[in-house]
C-alpha cells in the first residue's frame, strides 16, 4: 500500500483495521486459556509470555519501519539482506529465551510471587511456551514484514486461523484431556507453528518487490540498522511489561483473591489497550514510508490523525472499562469476590484508554521518524520514576486499594504525554531554526 499519496484518514483506518483484529485475536489465545482453565497458573504464565511476545514485537518494529523507509525511498533492492539479516538475529534470540525459559521456569514462577499452590501450574505453562519460543518469535518477525511492506490483511488471516486452532487445542487437551495449565501452553504453541508456516507460505508465493538469495541469511549491514531501530524499543518495551509484571508482584502479596481478580482485570486492559498498540504500529510504518520518501508535513498529520481516530475511540472504552468493568470482568470469572476485585482495578486504570490513544500515536511518529532513542528514554522516565514508585506505594498501605494501584497506568502515562509534547516542539523549533 502506497501510504505517500490520498486520504490520511482512509489509509491509516484501512491499514490499521486488520492489525487491530491479528491483535484482537492474538490477545484472545491468553484469554481463552483463562476461560477453559480458570486457574491463576495461566494468568501468571501468560503475563511472562505477554512480556516476551510484546518485547520481541517491537524489536521487530525495527524490520517494519526499515522496509517501509526503503518502500519510499525506492530502494526494495535492499529488503532481502533486512528479512535474511533478521532470520539470522531473531533465532539466535529464540534459542537464548528457550534455555532461559525452559530451564529456569520455576525460579521465574517464584520471582513472579506466584501463591504456592501455583507455582508448578505456572511453571509448566512458561517451560511449555519456552519450548515453542522459536514459533512464537517467528510469527511476530513475519508480522512485521508483512507490515513493512504495507500488507496488514496476511497477518490477521494467520493469526485467525491460529485462534480458531488455540480453542479447540484448548477444549482437547484441556476440558477433555484434563491437561490443565499444560494444555492451554500446548495450544498456543501449536496455534503459533500453524501460523508460522501459513506466513512462509503466503511469503514465498507472494508477488515481491525484491529478491532473497542465501547469501542475505547472515550478519549484515541491514542488521545493525533494523537494531538501531529496534532495540531502544524493545528496551523500552521490556522495562513497560516488567513494571505490569512488578504490579502482579506487589498485587500477589495482597492475596490470592487479589491475585486472580488482577488476572482477570489484566484480560481486560489487554483488549483495552489493542487500539492504541494498533495505531502506534500502523502509524510507525505510515510515517515511515512518508520520511522516506520525503512527506514530513504529511507525516505529522499522520499522527495528528491517529490522535484523532485514538480519542474517538477511546470515549467508548473508558465509558466501558470504568462504568461496565463488572460486566467485563465476569466474562472471564463466576466468582463474585474475584470479579469485584478486578473491577476495582479497573476503576483507575480506565483514564488509561484515553491518554495511551495520544502517547501511542506520537511514539508511532516517533518509531516512523526513527527516534527510537527518545521513545526508550521517556519510557524509562515513565516506567521507573512514576509507574513503579506510585504501584509500589500504594500497594504497602494498610488498606491497599487496587484502584489506586490501577492509577499507576494513567497517572505515568500523563508524565508521558508531558514529555513528548515537549520533545516535539523542540524538534519543530529545531527543524526552524536549520
Amino acid at each position: 500500500m502506497d501510504f505517500t499519496q490520498g486520504s490520511i484518514l482512509k489509509k491509516l483506518l484501512r491499514f490499521m483495521v486488520p492489525i487491530l483484529g491479528a491483535l484482537i485475536l492474538q490477545a484472545a489465545y491468553g484469554a481463552v486459556d483463562l476461560l477453559v482453565v480458570g486457574r491463576f497458573g495461566v494468568s501468571t504464565g501468560s503475563q511472562v509470555l505477554n512480556l516476551v511476545t510484546f518485547v520481541v514485537t517491537q524489536l521487530a518494529m525495527g524490520i517494519t519501519v526499515l522496509i517501509a523507509r526503503y518502500l519510499g525511498e525506492k530502494k526494495e533492492e535492499q529488503i532481502g539482506s533486512i528479512i535474511g539479516g533478521g532470520t539470522v538475529v531473531f533465532a539466535v534470540i529464540s534459542l537464548v529465551l528457550f534455555v532461559v525459559m525452559v530451564g529456569f521456569a520455576r525460579p521465574i514462577a517464584v520471582l513472579m510471587q506466584a501463591p504456592e499452590e501455583a507455582v508448578g501450574l505456572t511453571a509448566a505453562y512458561i517451560r511449555i511456551c519456552g519450548a515453542g519460543i522459536f514459533f512464537i518469535v517467528a510469527y511476530n518477525v513475519l508480522s512485521a514484514i508483512f507490515r513493512g511492506l504495507g500488507d496488514s490483511n496476511s497477518p490477521l488471516l494467520f493469526v485467525f486461523v491460529a485462534c480458531i486452532v488455540n480453542v479447540v487445542g484448548d477444549l482437547v487437551l484441556v476440558a477433555g484431556l484434563g491437561m490443565d495449565a499444560m494444555g492451554a501452553a500446548l495450544a498456543t504453541v501449536f496455534a503459533q507453528a500453524l501460523s508460522v508456516v501459513f506466513a512462509i507460505v503466503r511469503l514465498v508465493k507472494k508477488g515481491l518487490p525484491f529478491t532473497i538469495t542465501g547469501y542475505d541469511f547472515r550478519w549484515n549491514p541491514q542488521c545493525g540498522k533494523f537494531l538501531q531501530i529496534g532495540l531502544p524499543l524493545a528496551l523500552q518495551e521490556c522495562l513497560t511489561q516488567g513494571s505490569f509484571l512488578a504490579l502482579c508482584a506487589f498485587v500477589n502479596r495482597l492475596g490470592l483473591e487479589a491475585s486472580s481478580g488482577y488476572g482477570v482485570a489484566c484480560k481486560i486492559v489487554n483488549f483495552a489497550m489493542l487500539i492504541p498498540s494498533a495505531l502506534m504500529q500502523s502509524t510507525s510504518s505510515f510515517v515511515s514510508q512518508n520520511v522516506g520518501a520525503g512527506e514530513q508535513k504529511r507525516a505529522k498529520k499522520t499522527m495528528f490523525t491517529g490522535i484523532g481516530i485514538g480519542l474517538l475511540v477511546g470515549c467508548f472504552a473508558f465509558s466501558l472499562v470504568f462504568f461496565r468493568g463488572d460486566l467485563l470482568a465476569g466474562i472471564f470469572s463466576a466468582d463474585a469476590a474475584v470479579v469485584q476485585r478486578g473491577y476495582e482495578y479497573l476503576k483507575g486504570f480506565a483514564p488509561e484508554t484515553l491518554l495511551t490513544a495520544v502517547l501511542f500515536s506520537m511514539m508511532g511518529y516517533f518509531n516512523g521518524n526513527g527516534k527510537t532513542v527518545w521513545v526508550m528514554l521517556q519510557g524509562l522516565i515513565q516506567t521507573l520514576l512514576v509507574r513503579l514508585p506510585f504501584a509500589y506505594y500504594m500497594s504497602i498501605q494498610p488498606d491497599a486499594s487496587l484502584t489506586n494501584i490501577g492509577l499507576a497506568a494513567p497517572i505515568s502515562t500523563a508524565v508521558g504525554i508531558v514529555l513528548n509534547v515537549a520533545f516535539f516542539l523542540y524538534l519543530e523549533h529545531a527543524a526552524k531554526r536549520s
